[in-house]
């Protein structure tokens, strides 16, 4: 099939080369002259573990351009993924959405054609965009649209770092349509994801345990609201294991433990219930926020959801009064904090504990050290203001500090030999801020072993 792909993020990138993977014919779009250029040589702007060779294999079926017109006419699809920010009300910025419809609709050219909303968009989001197509093509071609585009709903649910994985070998494909003929388009779209019939890459097999992907065919406004309770499921999961974990720390209990052993219900689940510092990224944050501006349009409170919020910002603030508790003085202290980006296998910082962390701790006086083994760059990019505190080595993070914290449970830091270091800090203070460390080792190393919840 013939296919668009509208923006170049982790969404729209992942989904155009798994498709042209597969033996789709795939044009990506992005208004971004020097990522087009990137993107044509071979290379990738976003760091996701296994896409340069992912690229390098679907080179021949894809193709990325700033033009729409050659790339929208005669699609069989045009999939829109562009960035939905939220606002200052929590509501998404569907500026970026508005443009590219208009943009898809001025160059509509073709026997049928399904547009996907792939953005997280808020519920009802389709139905606009199908009339600002319609407007759109309407004005460009001076006729009414006589059934040559319909409007389609397919929200992602990928991890970033696990993202090529999780388009390959999906949980679930979810699609949203009132046609019954957009519907059958998607069903051949993913044919060979839903059937596992594809010859996988040597370098991501296929799992052992995987069978036939189920897909979810709904209304549009059903798929539009999967997405986000999804998301705010996982959200509350995560404060959950946090919330407990106080109380864990409390009454003397190992969170380690609880979480185990709640996990271990069927009911439950063990994903999602790691404590520590709490979630960050594009999604949790900004689909949270949504679905609660969502609610109010219709006099609907959410307190579950806004709790989970609540609680994921207090992780931030502990890891300060866990030192302050410590440490008894911030002033003139040095911390250094190792990870930057918001997760492992991403140099994606957006919502990134690390950069709340930081601000708080210079705020307190404190001297601060930043590491990050692959989002050091796009930081220094990105947040000039806290470059100048970039470590260029791991030891620097270590070397005269009165604390380290582990914020991103990279490997390099969990593989660490951290026994050379603890002769190079002045007080040899570690607070694990993801559960990840093994306590008793460091403690027989030399270190004071600290974490954000529980013991």
């Amino acid at each position: 099939m013939k296919v668009c792909v509208v923006g170049t993020g982790y969404v729209g990138l992942t989904t155009g080369v798994s498709l042209a993977f597969l033996g789709h014919d795939v044009t990506c779009v992005d208004l971004d002259q020097a990522k087009v250029d990137l993107l044509s040589g071979g290379r990738s702007p976003i760091y996701e573990p296994h896409m340069d060779a992912l690229l390098a294999d679907s080179a021949e079926r894809m193709t990325f351009t700033t033009d729409y017109s050659a790339a929208v006419p005669g699609a069989d699809v045009v999939f829109i993924a562009v960035q939905t920010p939220s606002l200052p009300d929590g509501n998404p910025d569907l500026q970026y959405l508005r443009s590219a419809a208009e943009s898809v609709g001025q160059h509509i050219d073709g026997e049928f054609t399904v547009v996907i909303n792939k953005s997280t968009v808020p519920i009802g989001s389709s139905n606009w965009v199908d009339s600002i197509l319609r407007e759109s093509f309407e004005r460009t071609h001076e006729r009414r649209s006589d059934g040559e585009f319909s409007v389609a709903s397919n929200p992602e649910f990928l991890r970033q770092g696990a993202a090529i994985q999780d388009t390959l070998y999906p949980d679930r494909i979810v699609v949203g349509s009132d046609n019954p003929r957009s519907l059958d388009v998607l069903n051949r779209l993913y044919r060979t994801i839903l059937n596992q019939t594809f010859t996988p890459p040597t370098y991501l097999p296929r799992p052992a345990e995987l069978g036939a992907v189920p897909m979810v065919s709904t209304d549009l406004a059903s798929a539009e609201l999967i997405k986000y309770a999804a998301n705010a499921f996982l959200a509350l999961k995560i404060s959950f294991a946090n919330e407990i974990g106080q109380l864990a720390g409390k009454v003397g209990a190992d969170i380690s433990q609880v979480t185990r052993g709640i996990g271990l219900d069927t009911r439950i689940g063990p994903r999602f219930l790691q404590p520590g510092i709490g979630w960050g990224g594009s999604c949790f944050g900004k689909d949270t926020a949504a679905l609660i501006a969502t609610s109010a349009e219709y006099h609907h409170a959410m307190p579950i959801v806004t709790a989970a919020r609540e609680v994921n910002q207090m992780q931030r603030r502990l890891v300060v009064d866990r030192l302050l508790d410590e440490l008894r003085i911030l002033k003139g202290r040095k911390i250094g904090l190792l990870g930057l980006a918001f997760k492992p296998n991403t140099d994606d910082m957006r919502d990134a504990p690390a950069l709340d962390i930081a601000r708080m701790l210079i705020d307190r006086g404190a001297r601060i050290r930043l590491h990050d083994p692959v989002a050091a760059e796009r930081f220094r990019r990105e947040q000039p203001e806290l470059a100048p505190y970039l470590a260029g080595e791991v030891e620097e993070i270590f070397d005269d500090s009165d604390a380290v914290v582990l914020v991103t449970e990279w490997s390099e830091y969990l593989d660490l030999d951290w026994g050379k270091f603890a002769s190079l800090m002045r007080t040899p203070v570690v607070l694990d801020g993801r559960h990840c460390l093994d306590p008793e080792r460091l403690v027989k190393l030399g270190y004071r072993y600290l974490a954000v919840t529980g013991r």
